[in-house]
């Protein structure tokens, strides 16, 4: 098995950074604070967050903010719910969420809530279950959960689940792992995970790791890093990540990585980007990997950020959602696999 290197994935988010006029920059830009998050938390994750220079980043993401108290994916750019939470994020990662004016952002995200609970991405009205797992985090990392109908939230949450125990989009929609992370999140946020059956859901996402030890997202897909993401941070949430083998996925994401320049692919000997290198790297930090810091499987940000906020919501019955590096511990307590179809 190789070894993750951390320097030159250091290098690598720099470049990409700092690279402005290239194809790639251009195309991309529209996604440029969604960009930064993935780099930023990357560096974070390895230790190397100072290797960038704070003032220039937050004087950027507050340039991107417009008059609903929205963000765009970079500065001129149209709002959405996805760019709010980037910019959340990247500001907890510096510890300045409060250069916010935090009552405008969290308006503009609850005005985003529709009757039936669900959730908008923007003004144009698509509804999706990213959505709502957006709009959770961002208010629960603000202390504004208050401002949203959150029992109308979960409820429509539920109606998306599958008779496979999974997620999807809207209801009836196919489950996908990538949902599957975005309904389980924000059920774990909300207080809600009693509503998942655990062992069904658990055995929908085991099967999704290939004989290359990597996961995929869907049945008879090919595997991708960034699942080891989705798939594994909802199995830790549900307590079944020992239903995979971790020793076979860590080897599949050092496989992808670029050993002469840096970053991660989706799979072996692919062209890396900054989405699948944070993606890999949040699957190591998971997987409890030498040198990494944890990261918290529902926040999507290194623990030591989210107990530094206290961003913890009041919860129904006085209970708060607890950061999982406790259950990250005992989750990879190294059991096996179950033989057998676990009785359904």
């Amino acid at each position: 098995m190789g070894e993750l290197l951390v320097g030159k994935h250091v290098k690598y988010i720099i470049t990409v950074e700092k690279r402005k006029g290239d194809f790639e920059s251009v195309v991309m830009e529209h996604l440029r604070l969604n960009g930064a998050y993935w780099g930023l938390t990357t560096l974070d994750i390895m230790g190397k967050l100072s290797a960038v220079e704070q003032d220039e980043v937050i004087s950027w993401v507050m340039q991107c903010q417009h008059e609903s108290g929205g963000f765009g994916g970079n500065i001129g750019h149209d709002p959405h719910v996805l760019c709010a939470l980037s910019a959340i994020q990247v500001l907890a990662l510096f510890d300045k969420i409060h250069v916010l004016d935090i009552d405008k952002v969290s308006n503009y995200i609850a005005g985003l809530q529709n009757e039936d609970g669900s959730f908008s991405g923007d003004i144009w009205g698509e509804v999706d279950t990213r959505f709502s797992y957006i709009a959770i985090l961002s208010l629960a990392l603000l202390h504004r959960l208050d401002k949203v109908d959150v029992g109308k939230a979960v409820k429509y949450i539920l109606s998306c689940k599958n008779v496979d125990g999974g997620f999807g989009c809207t209801p009836g929609a196919e489950s996908h792992a990538g949902k599957i992370f975005c309904c389980v999140a924000a059920l774990a946020i909300t207080g809600s995970l009693h509503h998942v059956d655990k062992d069904l859901l658990g055995w929908w996402l085991c099967e999704r790791q290939v004989k290359s030890g990597g996961l995929n997202g869907r049945p008879e897909k090919l595997p991708d890093v960034c699942y080891s993401w989705w798939v594994l941070s909802s199995l830790i949430m549900i307590d079944r990540v020992h239903w995979i083998d971790k020793g076979k996925l860590v080897k599949f994401i050092l496989d992808c990585q670029d050993k002469e320049n840096g970053g991660i692919s989706d799979r072996p000997d692919d062209a890396v980007d900054v989405f699948h290198t944070y993606f890999g790297l949040a699957g190591l930090s998971l997987l409890e990997y030498p040198g990494i810091k944890p990261i918290d499987p529902a926040y999507a940000l290194p623990v030591d950020v989210v107990n530094r906020q206290k961003q913890f919501p009041l919860m129904k019955g006085g209970l708060r959602y607890q950061c999982c590096n406790i259950f990250i511990i005992m989750a990879l307590s190294g059991r096996n696999k179950p033989k057998a179809d676990p009785g359904f």
